[in-house]
């Protein structure tokens, strides 16, 4: 009997990779949907030879969708965006493409669904990242209602665009500037997202919505002294005023527009100020990574095994640190 198909969207970015990964040591046959599948090459080596496959999609497009689904008896959608451009909108990947996703894999037969969403989904958010997040759900609930969705705080891993970018700019910058610094988040390991999607996808978590948090919760300001502690950089965090960060995002927003794609706002959007302002944690009696039987890793066990490199010494301040101590 041959073994079931995954279908992972955006199988090859942050999380995707991941859940990738974990479907393929399970034995299943893994189709990694992705706009460029010759950049995602690398998947292959998740698996045996020709289980783990790059396929084209693009979430926007019906029929390479709907090709990718196409014999799947699990679907995962782990596509998201946190900048818009150009016809990469919030609306059009979060909101559209999803509900796209899930009403092709309905119409496919396909057995499962999960969708990685976010802890920060909401309908009547002032961010429009929030927004499309929630209508996503909303869709993929209208076309698959037994699906699973999942919303992640913050993540955290090797590939994390949160502490390494941190790390980059303080290994750089005496400075550290800082929006919102209370707001407080509850970081969750990458793997333990791509645990939480391994057991949607093989039918053991039952349907609906669950809240991914890791057994720490900090403020911006502590995740943020954390990371100087590990890297062990004395640095001074600044904290922006909104009203003067949502003023650079503006400005930013704006210098992208006119440079048609040019120029791409990665440092630092007015969406994101929005976001920034509202706290990222798993709401009281909510279902999380108990229910889905996942242990949650704590911070400490992770962050210094990739941060290092952003230390004085990078990878030989351990070295550095032994020969001080000998010829003291």
């Amino acid at each position: 009997m041959p073994s079931p198909i995954v279908t992972i969207f955006g199988g090859s970015g942050f999380i995707g990779r991941y859940v990738a990964r974990r479907m393929a040591r399970a034995g299943w046959r893994v189709r990694v949907a992705v706009r460029r599948p010759n950049e995602a090459l690398f998947v292959r080596t998740y698996g045996v030879v020709g289980q783990v496959e790059p396929v084209q999609a693009n979430v926007r497009d019906e029929d390479s969708t709907r090709r990718a689904i196409a014999g799947a008896t699990a679907v995962v959608n782990c596509v998201g965006i946190m900048v818009e451009n150009g016809r990469q909108t919030f609306d059009a990947v979060q909101d559209e493409g999803a509900a796209r996703i899930a009403r092709l894999a309905a119409e496919a037969g396909a057995t499962r669904f999960v969708h990685v969403s976010a802890i920060g989904a909401d309908p009547n958010g002032d961010s429009l990242y929030a927004r499309s997040k929630a209508a996503g759900e909303a869709a993929v609930l209208a076309a698959f209602p037994k699906a699973v969705i999942l919303r992640p705080s913050i993540i955290f891993g090797v590939e994390d665009q949160f502490f390494n970018r941190f790390g980059r700019m303080a290994r750089l910058s005496p400075v550290v500037p800082i929006v919102s610094p209370d707001t407080r988040f509850q970081p969750v390991y990458v793997d333990d997202v791509a645990a939480a999607a391994e057991a949607a996808a093989r039918g053991e978590a039952a349907p609906g919505i669950y809240e991914l948090g890791g057994p720490d919760t900090a403020t911006f300001r502590e995740l943020m002294e954390r990371m100087l502690g590990i890297i062990r950089r004395r640095r001074l965090l600044v904290t922006v005023p909104t009203r003067v960060a949502a003023l650079q995002g503006s400005v930013l927003d704006f210098v992208q527009r006119i440079s048609f794609g040019a120029f791409v706002n990665e440092m630092l959007t007015r969406d994101q100020v929005r976001l920034l302002a509202h706290d990222n944690v798993v709401a009281p009696g909510a279902r999380g990574l108990a229910d889905l039987g996942v242990e949650p890793t704590a911070m400490a066990a992770i962050l210094e095994s990739y941060l290092y490199p952003y230390r004085p010494g990078g990878q030989y301040a351990e070295i550095k640190d032994s020969a001080a101590q000998l010829r003291g």
